[in-house]
């Protein structure tokens, strides 16, 4: 089947999505879970480090004892995992959906810095895949010769559902850009001076990534699996940073509308294919990654995210 005319795609999409901005969705409910507040924490510095670390964990135990008490055994026991005494916990919050900001390795003294910026259906109830995708990826940069990194794995924003209307619009995409912006000026006044720092951005991350871009103090921004990112091209961006972009063979997301709709109560779509010629990005390598296999250990999406995150870019295979 041939591809539709422009005209008709974009009146499919705009009537599609404008129906489902009408329709109540319960698949975008979030259960309340009940959770003490963040922890009261020390201004963050290398030397506090530790002590913000143990004081996110306890808070996690809380959370865990009170998420148990109100019958969720699933978000208690999500807790539980990340109370445990070997995880680095930069911030948590166990309240809602949950936010929580993971460190893989010695951040004090890493000259080689990734953040994993996730996208749709990320919480703490399923927390698990994003803390494999970043363990992952620790393990593949840890092993380079003469290499301090470290992973940062960024659930500090209300993701999406991927069965919304939400998930079609920036709307929470610009709400956390912010965050993200905090995140990279704390990483810097943490880290060693001149540290290489990436942007790993999946999915609707992708998008919080590119309201979050201009100005922003990164080396390298890699999308991967982006239905999008609200902007044109990669000079609309405003980054100095290298910018990325890949998807694998396998992904669904490919057959996202790149389009954008103004609705009556808001503009809907996510704008240019990252990977196409038209964005400008450094396209790369993902073999037949599927939508969540952008981080599977022995791929080619994995080898290559590992190697814009050591600062190897001429290594990147590029398509």
């Amino acid at each position: 089947m041939g591809r539709p005319p422009h005209r008709t795609r974009r009146t499919l999409v705009a009537a599609l999505l404008a129906a489902a901005l009408t329709v109540p969705l319960s698949a975008a409910a979030r259960p309340r879970v009940p959770a003490p507040a963040p922890a009261a924490l020390p201004p963050l510095t290398p030397a506090t480090l530790d002590t913000a670390y143990a004081a996110n964990r306890a808070d996690a135990r809380r959370a865990a004892r009170m998420a148990a008490a109100h019958g969720d055994s699933r978000r208690a026991a999500s807790d539980r995992t990340l109370a445990s005494a070997h995880r680095r916990l930069l911030a948590f919050d166990g309240r809602g959906a949950g936010l929580a900001t993971e460190v893989f390795g010695d951040l004090a003294h890493a000259d080689r810095i990734a953040v994993l910026v996730p996208g749709s259906d990320t919480s703490l109830d399923t927390y698990g895949r994003f803390h494999r995708a970043a363990e992952s990826l620790y393990a593949a940069t840890d092993r380079a010769p003469g290499a301090r990194t470290a992973v940062v794995a960024w659930l500090g924003y209300t993701t999406p559902d991927t069965v919304s209307t939400t998930v079609a619009t920036t709307t929470r995409a610009d709400e956390a850009a912010p965050r993200l912006r905090a995140l990279v000026r704390q990483l810097r006044a943490l880290a060693p001076a001149h540290a290489h720092l990436a942007l790993l951005c999946h999915s609707y991350g992708s998008v919080v990534c590119g309201r979050a871009a201009r100005g922003l103090d990164v080396d390298d921004i890699a999308l991967v699996g982006s239905p999008g990112t609200g902007a044109d091209d990669v000079p609309a961006l405003g980054t100095r940073a290298r910018v990325w972009a890949a998807r694998g063979t396998d992904d669904w997301v490919a057959h996202v509308p790149h389009v954008r709709v103004d609705l009556l109560l808001a503009t809907v779509g996510l704008g240019t294919d990252p990977v196409s010629r038209a964005f400008g990005a450094r396209v790369f390598d993902a073999g037949d990654a599927d939508h969540s296999g952008y981080f599977t250990p022995g791929s080619a999406s994995l080898a290559n995210l590992a190697r814009i995150t050591l600062g190897e870019t001429s290594e990147v295979t590029r398509v």
